[in-house]
């Protein structure tokens, strides 16, 4: 009897571990075969999340801090040469000045207007502790003609949280729309008055419900903790009818920009507009073409997806080079996608040595598509 005992308890055991385990990893399908249509645009010493390119070929790029302190936003040049941008001041970080400083460049876009606009945080993580900077939270527009800074609009208290982390942005008329995963929502900036209000607050599709899953494994954070991001992505269909946003993990939601737009909204009128639009995946990041087709990332199984406005899906594009794509861009007939290979860093690895392969790269995929004019020159 003791031996059956035993041997039921090693059993149990054994199933409770697998069960862990299996909590942690997730069966991955991995491409094995590379992709013949994809070309390598560029390189980078130093992880990147953003990529955005100009009408006459410039590209830009932002510099996630994954790997410590370093480069917020440069220009990728000749030979894969990497200029600071707009120049080595602003990509220096000083608390004196945290207006005209970069803490950490988190997007990057053309804006509608021809500008290149740059999205600081105003915070170093999200999560364990960390909290937003006075004065840091910032989005600033710089002129690609003088390569100068022309305006910046400062995220101040009340709208910036001690959480807050302002991550990504896009445009619609005279909206700018930032979402805030650190402390779970979406900020709504008027850029002809400089005001800004917060919307979606901690609403149910605000909210990461699932772990972060790339490469079949469960991203954790140094702490030990697991990584969970809410409100994350985010694009506008190209009528400005629609904002679509998701959760690192998704699923994919939706509302009329209308709502967002109206300050005077109580919270529990704009929320209750907020729709589940799709089941999605762990995605790094998204765009839009001209037509309302987003293109998202899959980083559980490096492939780029396609969902059209109806909700269906389809494969863009699978290749074992495309670790974790994060915020791509859409120019006319090419896809951009930057490989951050962030899922190999210790921000995410639980604090282990990182193992991403040096250099990183930028991809670029022709298809028969134009970019949003909402959102893009």
């Amino acid at each position: 009897m003791k031996h059956v005992v035993k041997t039921l308890s090693l059993t149990i055991g054994l199933l409770l571990a697998a069960g862990a385990q299996a909590k942690d990893t997730l069966p991955p399908t991995l491409p094995t075969q590379q992709d013949a249509r994809l070309q390598q645009v560029a390189t980078s010493s130093h992880v990147w999340n953003g990529v955005t390119v100009t009408k006459d070929g410039r590209i830009f790029a932002s510099f996630t801090q994954s790997e410590g302190p370093g480069l917020e936003l440069g220009e990728v040049g000749e030979n894969g040469k990497i200029t600071p941008y707009p120049d080595n001041e602003w990509n220096q970080w000083k608390p004196s000045d945290p207006e005209h400083h970069f803490l950490h460049v988190n997007a990057l876009r053309i804006g509608p207007d021809g500008n290149l606009w740059a999205m600081d945080s105003g915070n170093t993580g999200i999560g364990t502790g960390a909290k937003s900077v006075d004065g840091a939270a910032k989005l600033v527009k710089i002129d690609l003609a003088t390569n100068k800074v022309i305006k910046t609009y400062l995220i101040k208290p009340p709208v910036l949280k001690p959480a807050s982390y302002i991550d990504d942005v896009r445009f619609n008329g005279h909206y700018a729309y930032m979402t805030d995963p650190g402390a779970v929502g979406l900020v709504v900036l008027d850029l002809d008055t400089g005001k800004a209000h917060r919307v979606l607050d901690n609403q149910p599709l605000s909210i990461d419900h699932t772990p972060i899953y790339a490469d079949g494994k469960k991203l954790i954070l140094p702490n030990g903790k697991e990584k969970r991001v809410g409100l994350d992505q985010l694009e506008v269909s190209p009528d400005g009818k629609w904002l679509y946003y998701q959760a690192i993990p998704g699923p994919l939601a939706r509302i009329e920009t209308r709502y967002l737009n109206d300050a005077s909204l109580p919270a529990g009128e704009v929320n209750k507009h907020a729709k589940k639009f799709l089941d999605t995946w762990s995605t790094g990041g998204t765009a839009i073409d001209s037509d309302g087709n987003i293109y998202a990332s899959d980083i559980n199984t490096r492939s780029i997806k396609r969902i059209t406005p109806e909700g269906k899906v389809s494969t863009v594009v699978s290749d074992p080079r495309l670790v974790w794509i994060d915020a791509m861009w859409v120019s006319d007939g090419a896809l951009y996608m930057p490989s951050g290979q962030i899922n190999r860093t210790p921000a995410t690895t639980g604090g282990k040595p990182s193992t991403v392969e040096y250099p990183v790269k930028i991809y670029k995929l022709s298809l028969p598509i134009k970019p949003s004019p909402i959102d893009h020159p």
